[in-house]
């Protein structure tokens, strides 16, 4: 499958339409990002069940902005809808790899499960720190 390229007008369609892609995003002028972009094209044909897209931070900087991007090249994965990584730099193809396989294996329910519980953590947290305030 080849690359797409995500703006904020095609971004939640993507996104919500697939239970699987990875994200990266660069700019023209950035060195790394250039050096990045055969390890990204090369994972993109060893696994073409997985959606890989790119946003340019140039053009798409609501989206960057949406993301919190401050360096780049950045790689994030989502799953389910959930944002399951995301790490700056230029990684190595035997990482970028290692990245996807892990991202694999993840329990989705059990992702959730956390997320829900850190949520109601929080919540709580807030509200006992307001009473001794």
């Amino acid at each position: 499958m080849s690359t797409l390229e995500l703006t904020k007008e095609n971004f939640d369609q993507v996104v919500n339409e697939n239970d699987f892609i990875l994200i990266d995003f660069w700019a023209s002028w950035c060195g790394p990002c250039r050096q990045f972009a055969p390890v990204f094209e090369g994972a993109s044909e060893r696994h073409p069940d997985l959606v890989f897209a790119k946003v340019d931070t140039e053009a798409q900087q609501e989206l960057a902005a949406a993301f919190e991007i401050q360096s780049i090249p950045t790689l994030m994965i989502v799953r389910d809808n959930v944002a399951v990584f995301a790490q700056p730099g230029a990684l190595p193809e035997s990482a970028l790899e290692d990245v996807i396989g892990q991202a694999r294996e993840l329990d989705m329910d059990q992702v959730r499960k956390s997320i829900e519980d850190a949520q109601k953590k929080a919540e709580g947290a807030g509200g006992e720190g307001q009473a001794s305030a």
